[in-house]
């Protein structure tokens, strides 16, 4: 299974900080960056959906993700994936199958399938552009689309919307040169709440004959 676009999914260390492109996308991703490196801890729900249209395939799953400095757990209840990492490694658990892969995190590999990707996709080579101001219910949204570098050339772009009230990240679209379309959309997210660095690591124990495949 492809790795969830996420962070995700919010969803990241925490953000933005060496965004390119024109002024206005730079000054809201920097607002972005001031609002969300000013919590300690990040709790979200989000939905997740990946699409081709071409293929006829739209699948849409729920899930939830904690965040803490470059620590991220991250829990897609149907699909069975739990994804934990502490930041030097990462632990991906698949219900069927009772199975966990552990492997250390590359931090040069730039995956943008990383849960973590949403909130410091603008680190990895990307250039901003600011598209336009909407509304979407009592919501106003800034829109800005990133574009990149010859190091992702399976993407075309990443559309994100961000939250003009709370300066925070709404959703985020990644749209891949093959067909496939990765959505996210943060339902809740509350700040500043007390985890244990445990919650970052996955405890084999908890998993009565799991098998465990470490790459390290």
């Amino acid at each position: 299974m492809k790795k969830i676009f996420l962070t995700s999914i919010i969803f990241i260390s925490f953000l933005f900080s060496f965004a390119q492109g024109d002024e206005k996308a730079k000054d809201i991703l920097d607002q972005v960056s001031s609002k969300t490196r000013s919590y300690t801890t990040i709790e979200a729900d989000f939905s997740f959906t990946m699409e081709n249209k071409e293929m006829e395939i739209h699948e849409a799953n729920d899930g939830t993700i904690k965040l803490k400095g470059e620590k991220y757990a991250v829990v897609l209840p149907e699909l069975g994936v739990k994804i934990y990492s502490d930041g030097e490694t990462l632990w991906n658990y698949m219900e069927d199958g009772n199975q966990v892969t552990i492997s250390t995190i590359d931090e040069e590999s730039g995956d943008l399938m990383d849960p973590s990707s949403l909130f410091n996709i603008y680190e990895k080579g990307f250039q901003s552009k600011f598209v336009e101001e909407k509304k979407e219910g009592n919501k106003s949204l800034y829109i800005i689309d990133l574009f990149p570098d010859e190091n992702f050339q399976e993407v075309s772009k990443i559309n994100i919307a961000v939250n003009k009230s709370t300066l925070m990240i709404d959703s985020a679209t990644l749209y891949e040169n093959g067909g496939n379309m990765y959505s996210i959309k943060v339902k809740n997210i509350e700040t500043n709440k007390s985890f244990p660095d445990s919650d970052f690591v996955f405890n084999a124990d908890d998993y009565e004959d799991v098998e465990v495949i470490d790459f390290r």
